[in-house]
């Protein structure tokens, strides 16, 4: 599976961006997508959870009730909606995926892309 996610930028504090992951390769056993996000000398930490499978769906508690994950798999796309930013927000953001083969678990990642909030 290869992740490459786009949709990153400069944006001021109360403004929206949207995030993009386009998922390839074996997408039909993909059982779990998800963002992270990291700062420079941070741990990465969940910002979101996306189950394909019956379309559930969890937040960090920094983010709840201000993003939204969705996937639209014609486009086998996962994205997420960024409202009400803060300058906290800021960090690099990463598509996840994780796929099940028989017994065998596997872990994906995309290379990141910025979001910058300005105050």
């Amino acid at each position: 599976v290869h992740l490459v996610e786009s949709g990153g930028g400069l944006v001021q504090a109360g403004g929206s961006l949207r995030l993009s992951c386009a998922a390839s390769g074996s997408t039909s056993i993909i059982k779990a997508m998800a963002w992270y996000r990291q700062e420079p000398g941070k741990q990465r930490e969940l910002v979101a959870h996306f189950t394909p499978g019956d379309g559930s769906t969890n937040y960090a508690d920094s983010v709840l009730g201000r993003f939204t994950v969705s996937r639209d798999n014609a486009e086998n796309t996962m994205v997420l909606q960024m409202n009400s930013l803060k300058p906290e927000d800021t960090a690099r953001y990463y598509c996840y995926a994780e796929t099940w083969y028989m017994t065998t678990m596997m872990k994906y990642w995309g290379q990141g892309t910025q979001v910058t909030v300005s105050s």
